[in-house]
């Protein structure tokens, strides 16, 4: 049994009893709307209440199986001797809010943190998975600081088209840039939408998706096995089930998640997602989540661990194969037990005392979908964080899913001021570009995006896809799509719509990329940049109102998490029910 307090606390020591159970109106009037929602007395007094919280939805493909598997959660809370209760919270559909979900992560964390606050709730279950949901929950609980347990959504089962066996967004940015290239059709184009995406769940690649919940799994919030489970297979329901089992205990316990979230979780968390050869994404989302959780984690640690840990997971987009064969190749459990000896197993999960516990009798059936130590995909961890006067603050780039004769690279910048413009002219022959050329995007970060969107991997002009090229360099102040590939460099901090150095390159500037020695570098002299930022003026406000406006005002740069100030800084909050 995992220990929280040491003890079992009593029921009159449930948060919930100060709604439920004493002697005055408020509590009467709390057990008279429990009998009208039709509930006994005896369902749920003097038991742990469980928050499920849901962002299923009709228009999220990734979760809408996550009505079902709320059933499931219930279920095993009742027989665990719980309450659940339902909460519909905000979905994030990937692929379909605009501009990007990115900008609504930071309004779902404040959602989960109200709600469980708020609300007579002793515990939480956390429905999740597609990208930026796995972190705005988990952020918004950490906060609140009760016991929770995470559900992955699971990915899709893998697409299929004629032959081959498709990845979604992967093989979606591959065939797309067929068909620009004139090597397929309108008709192949048809029977891949049909292929690609076959069930419900996540992104079936290692993209933001699958790196999140694997991550959410690392730090110990998850039962093991659940992230790699395909969306549609009845393990899935059963691991669902298992989750209203252990909350109901974990309250019993007080094993909160300041006790799971710790610096030593964090950095296993980091190890994982660079020997998954994950998204650049989970760097964001990550020193975000750990923030909330009162942890300092910085680009550096992700360097640094990065030189620590080969990548053994041989998964696309930097691999050969699918998340569904990795969960039968081990899954987590069976990958982590590959990594021990750069793990800290003495930590507790929501599962286990400890994640050595947790750990134990893991297998790998597959050695080519999980490597061997001495046979790895690749020997550094799949993330390389980049350092130079184009990019003080720091920049990403996942260098493992990029042509190597790349990653060390001298070309003249070609700049794009927005994506609009960039859509635009993209593919003039005037450009005359070349696939020395730098592609470089500004204006599409936190606030120039606004909200980051995933513009990142730049689109290579259609006249040289038709001669072969495939890859280039690429630059940006964005985010990309944790299934996308190529030589992009994302995440320039501070972005340029705060005047960072971004917005000072002009076009034929040449620009040098060196991963190796982690240096991204405009060779301009210090003097014409100082004269060029004195030139240079502060776009208008994205916003003038509303969310938007909120959002701009109190966003963070994408090295510091892109959190909101309000939110990542410390400080008490008055219990809702004192008085």
């Amino acid at each position: 049994m995992t220990e929280g307090t040491g003890r079992r606390i009593a029921p009159e020591e449930l948060r919930s009893h100060q709604w439920y159970g004493t002697d005055g109106l408020r509590s009467f009037s709390h057990r008279a709307r429990t009998r009208q929602l039709g509930y006994l007395p005896e369902e749920h007094l003097g038991k742990p209440v469980i928050a499920i919280l849901n962002t299923w939805s009709d228009i999220n493909p990734c979760h809408v199986h996550l009505r079902d598997r709320a059933q499931a959660v219930k279920r095993g809370v009742w027989q665990a001797g719980g309450f659940p209760l339902e909460f519909p919270v905000s979905t994030l559909s990937e692929t379909f809010q605009k501009p990007t979900p990115m900008l609504y992560r930071n309004m779902l964390a404040m959602e989960t943190e109200e709600l469980l606050r708020s609300y007579p709730v002793d515990g939480a279950v956390l429905l999740g998975g597609c990208d930026k949901s796995t972190p705005a929950l988990l952020m918004g609980a950490a906060t609140v600081d009760l016991p929770a347990v995470f559900v992955p959504a699971g990915p899709m089962l893998p697409g299929h088209w004629r032959n081959e066996v498709l990845g979604s967004g992967t093989d979606m940015w591959k065939y797309w840039d067929d068909k620009r290239a004139g090597l397929i059709g309108d008709c192949e184009m048809g029977e891949l939408e049909n292929g690609l995406a076959r069930s419900p769940g996540h992104c079936m690649t290692m993209g933001t998706a699958s790196t999140l919940t694997a991550a959410a799994e690392a730090l110990g919030v998850t039962v093991p096995g659940a992230s790699s489970i395909p969306a549609v297979d009845s393990g899935h329901d059963r691991m669902a089930a298992r989750s209203g089992l252990r909350i109901v205990e974990l309250v019993w316990q007080q094993l909160t998640l300041s006790r799971i979230l710790t610096a030593d979780a964090y950095e296993d968390a980091v190890a994982t997602v660079l020997a998954l050869g994950g998204s650049t994404n989970a760097v964001i989302h990550l020193i975000a989540m750990a923030g909330r959780s009162g942890v300092k984690l910085t680009l550096d640690d992700f360097d640094r661990i990065a030189r620590t840990v080969p990548v053994l997971a041989n998964l696309r987009p930097g691999g050969k194969y699918l998340m569904e064969d990795f969960h039968f190749a081990g899954g987590l459990p069976g990958f982590l037990a590959r990594l021990t000896d750069v793990l800290h197993l003495d930590r507790p999960t929501v599962a286990h005392p400890t994640m050595r516990e947790q750990l134990d009798g893991a297998l790998v059936h597959d050695a080519d979908v999980i490597r061997e130590r001495d046979d790895p995909l690749a020997e550094e961890g799949g993330v390389a964080v980049l350092r130079g006067n184009l990019c003080p603050d720091g920049a990403v780039i996942k260098h493992i899913a990029a042509e190597p004769h790349l990653l060390r690279h001298t070309g003249p910048a070609v700049v794009f001021d927005d994506y609009q413009e960039m859509q635009r002219t993209i593919n003039d022959p005037a450009l005359d570009l070349t696939p020395d050329h730098v592609l470089v995007l500004r204006n599409a970060g936190p606030k120039g995006g606004p909200g980051m969107p995933e513009y990142g991997m730049l689109p290579i002009p259609d006249y040289l896809l038709k001669r072969g090229v495939r890859d280039m360099v690429r630059i940006s102040d964005a985010r990309m799509s944790g299934t996308s590939y190529g030589a992009c460099v994302l995440h320039i901090a501070p972005e340029s719509f705060v005047g960072g150095p971004l917005a000072l390159v002009r076009t034929g500037d040449p620009i040098t990329l060196d991963v190796e020695a982690r240096r991204l570098h405009l060779d301009v002299t210090d003097e014409e940049l100082e004269a060029r930022r004195a030139a240079w003026t502060p776009p208008p406000a994205r916003y003038g109102r509303g969310y938007g406006a909120l959002y701009q005002d109190q966003i963070t740069q994408a090295d510091t998490g892109c959190d909101f100030t309000f939110l990542a800084r410390s400080g008490d909050v008055p219990d809702p029910y004192a008085g």
